[in-house]
C-alpha cells in the first residue's frame, strides 16, 4: 500500500491553503473534501475582506480560485469525506465512507466548524438575504441600518457590540432574564447607548421574502408576540467544532475545538497538525484559517524532514 507523504482532511481555505504550500514544497498531498467541499464559504455571498479582491469576491468562487491553485501545484483532490481515523501507529491511518484504508506519514486537520442555528425555516430561506452568523464578516453591509443578534453568550455580546459601532440600532435578544456572558462583555453590552436588550425573548419568525426587514418574537413571561424591525438578522449562539472522531485521540477543549502547541499547528499526536477553526475559537476568519493552514504545511514539511522521509 502507497504511504502519502500529506494527507489533508477538509477543504475550506485552512485545507486548501495547506495543500498549496505542501504541493509547492513537493509532498504531494492528497486531499479528502468532506461532505461540504469548500466549507463555510461555500454559502457567503460577497466576501470583501479577503486580501488581493478589491471589488470583493463570491464565496463559492474564491473556494473555486484556491482549489484550482491547489491542482496547479499537484495537489490530488477526493470528493470523499473521512468518516474514522487511527493514530495509534508510526504510519498513520484514516477511513473514508466505503471502508478503504488510506495511510499517511503526515495528517493535517482542516474540517472547521459549523455555525448552530435556531432551526427556523425563515432563517434557511434568508440566509446571505440578511441572515448572517458572522458580524465580522456581514457587519458592514449593514452600516447605518437597524440589526438583530440572537444569544446571550460571549459570542452574542461579541457581535452586537462590534454592529453597535456601525449600525443605527441593535436589538440583543436573549431568552433568559440574565446574560451569560463574562462580566466585561455584560457591562460593554448594557452601557452601549444604542444597542437595547430584549430578556427573555425568543425568535418565531425571521420577516423578509426577497431580504430580511424584522423579526417575530415572543415573550417568553408574558406570552406577547410582537415584531421587531430590522435590516440584518445575526445568529450567534455559537459554533460547533466538526472534530467529532478526534475525539479520545486528538487533545482539545471541553467543547470540542483541537488544541495545537503553542506556537506551532502541531497536536499531541506526532506527525498531525491542526488548522483552521477546528482550532480557532477567537478569530474565526477566511483569512486566519488560510494562515494557519500555510503554517501546519510547513510544519508537516519539517516533520518530514526530520524523519529523512522525500
Amino acid at each position: 500500500m502507497q504511504i502519502l507523504k500529506c494527507l489533508i482532511i477538509g477543504s475550506g481555505p485552512a485545507g486548501y491553503t495547506a495543500a498549496i504550500y505542501a504541493a509547492r514544497a513537493g509532498m504531494q498531498p492528497v486531499l479528502y473534501t468532506g461532505k461540504d467541499p469548500g466549507g463555510q464559504l461555500m454559502i457567503t455571498n460577497d466576501v470583501e475582506n479577503f486580501p488581493g479582491y478589491p471589488d470583493s469576491i463570491m464565496g463559492p468562487q474564491l473556494m473555486e480560485d484556491l482549489k484550482r491553485q491547489a491542482e496547479r501545484f499537484g495537489t490530488e483532490i477526493r470528493y470523499e469525506m473521512i468518516v474514522r481515523v487511527d493514530f495509534s501507529g508510526k504510519i498513520h491511518k484514516v477511513y473514508n465512507e466505503e471502508g478503504t484504508e488510506i495511510q499517511a506519514h503526515t495528517i493535517i486537520v482542516c474540517t472547521g466548524a459549523s455555525a448552530k442555528w435556531l432551526g427556523l425555516e425563515s432563517e434557511h430561506r434568508l440566509w446571505n438575504k440578511g441572515v448572517s452568523a458572522c458580524a465580522v464578516c456581514d457587519g458592514f453591509f449593514f452600516r447605518k441600518k437597524p440589526v438583530i443578534v440572537v444569544g446571550g453568550g460571549d459570542t452574542a455580546a461579541e457581535e452586537a457590540t462590534y454592529l453597535a459601532k456601525l449600525c443605527t440600532e441593535v436589538h440583543l435578544l436573549v431568552r433568559r432574564d440574565v446574560l451569560r456572558a463574562s462580566k466585561i462583555m455584560q457591562q460593554r453590552v448594557l452601557n452601549t447607548p444604542n444597542l437595547k436588550v430584549h430578556w427573555h425573548t425568543e425568535t418565531l419568525e425571521v420577516l423578509g421574502t426577497e431580504e430580511v426587514t424584522g423579526a417575530k418574537v415572543r415573550n417568553n413571561q408574558t406570552g406577547v408576540v410582537s415584531e421587531i424591525a430590522a435590516s440584518g438578522f445575526f445568529v450567534a449562539i455559537g459554533h460547533e467544532p466538526n472534530t467529532g472522531m478526534f475525539k479520545n485521540i486528538l487533545n482539545m477543549d471541553e467543547t470540542g475545538y483541537l488544541k495545537a502547541k503553542a506556537g506551532s499547528t502541531r497536536t499531541n499526536i506526532k506527525g498531525v497538525f491542526v488548522a483552521g477553526d477546528a482550532q480557532d475559537k477567537v478569530y474565526r476568519q477566511a483569512v486566519t484559517a488560510a494562515g494557519t493552514g500555510c503554517m501546519a504545511a510547513l510544519d508537516a514539511e519539517r516533520y518530514l524532514a526530520s524523519r529523512n522521509i522525500h
